[in-house]
């Protein structure tokens, strides 16, 4: 009957039940090994010798509302293969942690619905012991995550806080799963990965990012087989950046009040696709009426437009001759602000028309981006840095959903 209990109740097989307590609220049950059973903990030698024991508290699954524990004096035997002195393995439970395996198992169960404070509320338990158990799920699952299959990535930066602190990420962009967490955002942020990628033998095919130079030179140097793949949303939002500095810099050399006013508040409006503006609020109409009387800035909105269709084309060939014509034409406008974008298109068009190769961009890794914002929130900030690199290496695997 008594193991019966342990292993049905506790999932504990190979002890006996010494007896059973009940103290201030909390079940406890006291449990033996048997001398035949010890083993070294070292060569797994059954030749020992009995040199005392150690009385050990685990917490296990709880009986309704009640906490239980099992007791057990954990055996030290001396070897006479190796030698040593030590304790036994206990079974059911790893090595300097107060709790069982069983009991971690709930306790990772709970927390896919509640946070480490409500678990740990809930089952009477510091809080620190919860964040324990998590930590070491996720640094056996996720803390060395295989690079030998990868084919195809995405890199890019992440801001983790103010005084621009920032991680750099890679995604394997065919599973969705964070494979790299580097400190910082320039190419030293991907040192440690570089060296886990050579040691993996995996064969890159191509790499998605932006036009940070630091991140370019890191892939050219690393993988010069691979190809560079410029994501359409980098392009399009650096350029957006130009045409909000185009626009502020138009109203500083406008004297007339009227002009002037014309251009405020269209900022929004110019970053907005033509589909998305709202007729109800007249942003059709205000725009149009801004781009009427500024002709600078109205050449650059339509030339924003015929950008994001070299993404659109049917083939490479054809997208090659817009981006080229788009050149061209922005050169020959005279405006500086499209002379010096002409300049980077220029420069990163092979990249940009890779796409057509690889059609693999970034935004997998600005949605897993939106996730760690969303966990970070959550959880008012991480003190341990260790563990929030793992909350982001497994973070493929979470789900947010609103409840209630």
């Amino acid at each position: 009957m008594s193991y019966r209990l342990l292993y049905h109740g506790f999932g504990v097989r190979g002890y006996k039940l010494e007896k059973t307590e009940y103290k201030k609220g909390a079940m406890i049950f006291t449990i033996s090994q048997s001398r035949s059973s010890c083993r070294c903990p070292q060569c797994g030698s059954a030749d020992v010798i009995r040199r005392g024991h150690n009385e050990r508290r685990y917490r296990t699954l709880p009986i309704g509302s009640k906490p239980a524990w099992l007791v057990l004096a954990v055996p030290r035997v001396e070897c006479c293969e190796c030698g040593i002195v030590r304790q036994v393995k206990v079974s059911f439970a790893d090595d300097r942690v107060s709790y069982t395996r069983a009991f971690a198992r709930y306790a990772l169960e709970l927390s896919r619905f509640m946070t480490i404070k409500d678990v740990a509320a809930h089952l009477g338990i510091s809080w620190d012991v919860i964040k324990d158990i998590q930590k070491r799920n996720l640094r056996r699952r996720f803390g060395k995550p295989k690079l030998k299959y990868l084919k195809q990535i995405a890199i890019d930066e992440i801001s983790t806080g103010r005084g621009h602190c920032y991680i750099t990420i890679v995604m394997d962009l065919e599973s969705g799963a964070v494979v790299h967490v580097g400190d910082g955002k320039g190419g030293d942020a991907l040192t440690a990965f570089w060296r886990r990628l050579r040691a993996s033998h995996a064969k890159i095919e191509a790499v998605a990012t932006d036009m940070s130079p630091a991140y370019i030179a890191a892939v050219i140097d690393h993988l010069p087989g691979a190809t560079l793949v410029f994501d359409r949303f980098h392009v399009i939002k650096l350029f957006n950046d130009k045409l909000s500095e185009l626009r502020r810099a138009l109203y500083r050399e406008l004297t007339d009040n009227l002009q002037q006013n014309m251009l405020k508040g269209v900022r929004w409006l110019l970053l907005k696709r033509p589909e998305n503006l709202d007729p109800s609020r007249r942003e059709p109409e205000r725009l149009q009426k801004a781009l009427r009387f500024n002709e600078p800035l109205a050449t650059a909105y339509y030339l924003k437009e015929e950008l994001n269709e070299i993404w659109e084309q049917d083939d490479r060939a054809a997208a090659e001759t817009l981006l080229m014509d788009w050149i061209a034409y922005a050169e020959s406008t005279g405006i500086r602000m499209l002379k010096e974008f002409s300049k980077t298109l220029r420069f990163h068009a092979q990249g940009i028309l890779a796409w057509y190769d690889f059609p693999i961009s970034t935004a997998p890794l600005e949605g897993t981006n939106n996730k760690i914002k969303t966990m970070k929130r959550q959880a008012y900030g991480f003190r341990d840095s260790e563990f929030l690199l793992l909350k982001i290496l497994g973070i493929h695997e979470t789900k947010y959903a609103l409840v209630g």
